[in-house]
């Protein structure tokens, strides 16, 4: 046992501290599951804004002005971070962001359209941040042969998480809708649940894992005006690092599509294939169950057969799951393609992440996780927004809409095919 772990961690890494790394990914999906996923974006848009035409586009324009802010601000905080040995300080504050929003979720009710959107916009905003800054410390706990698995590790441990929010959450639905309750009476609940998983479960990341960086001397360190420059001198010397540029635009067409999927995916189940919110919950449990097998299984795979292969075949996957979804106009037929969907989400999430981290110079982990969230909220503006254009401008048509969501997984292949893995490791190895 500790053979492999030895073969799989770098050297001075204990195997709690792996845990308590992953432990950050099965706090914060609890959010994404039930906020962005299967309970809040449904109800913002039938009781909310009460079903309302432009219901589905302030939805998806909530969520791409948060992704705009992270974009803007992450790449600098990620520098800023590396320079003052300060990722785990940035982590903290931003789960606790993250905790009081969510928890203050529970107070948007029928017409407080505002209000809900405020406190998406934040909320997701501090998620976003924490995301993007666990991500960073992935390098410094495995191996680069081993970046595979480990992240694939953290995202299954993540949908666990997330099944543990949803289902107490569904529970709740449950007993609450037999006692005659309405959806403003037991959804703030579902928020709350949410929250205090999410900062009871992060307090072992806090508690174990480590800050390994360290920081530059005061001189060297600076202020807030080196760190943009030493941002600015990645972006000039992009050449250098050409297969992470690449990788970007690659995760910009694919990740779209998947935030697709994380925002839009109730509302397609409950809007256009007839699901009952509670049976919406069941699929989206199921889902992550899925997901979690993905990521676990691909994340060994990946290691084995190459990163640029086993990522492509899940976009393949992706491709197959954006079809079947427009075409199917039964709950079977959208079983089958949500099953495909969890699978594909783990898997390609999970090996983007590691393949990021083999592109990334050692003393630059932050910054360059801070740039890969550049790319994935980017990608995370495109790809609800078109979607939400869309169903806008058709009146209404979400099979059309899911239909051109696959060309975005097509795109997101044909990207992948100019990365060169060796040659972007060595980029990394060689940066001064």
């Amino acid at each position: 046992m500790a053979r492999q772990a030895a073969d799989v961690l770098n050297p001075g890494v204990r195997r709690r501290e792996v845990f308590a790394w992953a432990m950050y990914d099965f706090a914060n999906s609890g959010y994404t599951t039930v906020v962005l996923t299967a309970v809040f974006s449904a109800y913002f848009v039938g009781v909310v804004a009460d079903g309302a035409p432009w219901a589905t586009f302030a939805w998806t324009a909530s969520l791409s002005l948060s992704y705009a802010i992270v974009m803007l601000s992450m790449p600098f905080l990620g520098a800023w971070a590396d320079r003052r040995a300060a990722k785990k300080r940035l982590l903290a504050l931003s789960t606790i962001g993250c905790v009081l929003t969510t928890a203050a979720l529970s107070q948007v009710g029928p017409g407080a359209v505002v209000l809900g959107i405020v406190l998406i916009v934040l909320s997701n905003v501090f998620y976003s941040w924490g995301e993007s800054l666990v991500a960073a410390f992935l390098p410094e706990l495995a191996q680069p042969q081993a970046l595979g698995r480990v992240s694939g590790w953290g995202w299954s441990f993540g949908y666990l998480g997330g099944m543990l929010a949803l289902g107490l959450s569904l529970m709740v639905v449950l007993r609450d809708k037999a006692a005659g309750l309405s959806a403003a009476q037991f959804v703030p609940k579902t928020m709350w649940i949410t929250a205090v998983v999410f900062g009871v479960s992060a307090l072992v990341t806090f508690v174990w894992l480590k800050e390994r960086a360290r920081p530059l001397t005061e001189e060297g360190a600076g202020g807030f005006g080196k760190a943009w420059r030493q941002l600015h001198a990645t972006f000039r010397e992009a050449r250098r690092y050409r297969d992470f540029m690449w990788l970007m635009a690659c995760a910009v067409a694919y990740q779209a599509g998947v935030a697709v999927t994380i925002a839009l995916a109730a509302i397609y189940a409950e809007q256009v294939i007839g699901f009952a919110q509670q049976e919406t919950m069941v699929l989206i449990f199921v889902l992550n169950i899925a997901a979690a097998l993905g990521a676990f299984v691909f994340g060994h795979w990946q290691d084995r057969i190459g990163h640029r292969r086993a990522l492509g075949l899940t976009l393949v996957g992706w491709v197959l799951t954006c079809v079947m979804a427009a075409v199917t106009t039964t709950k079977g037929g959208f079983w089958y393609a949500a099953a495909i969907a969890g699978v594909c989400m783990g898997s390609s999430q999970s090996a983007g992440r590691a393949l990021a981290g083999l592109f990334a110079p050692p003393a630059q982990l932050a910054e360059f996780y801070g740039l890969w969230t550049f790319a994935i909220r980017l990608a995370s503006i495109v790809g609800p927004l078109t979607y939400g254009l869309i169903t806008w401008g058709t009146g209404g048509n979400q099979r059309l809409a899911i239909l051109a969501t696959a060309g975005m997984f097509v795109a997101g292949w044909v990207l992948l095919q100019k990365v060169d893995v060796e040659r972007g490791r060595q980029a990394a190895i060689t940066a001064s």
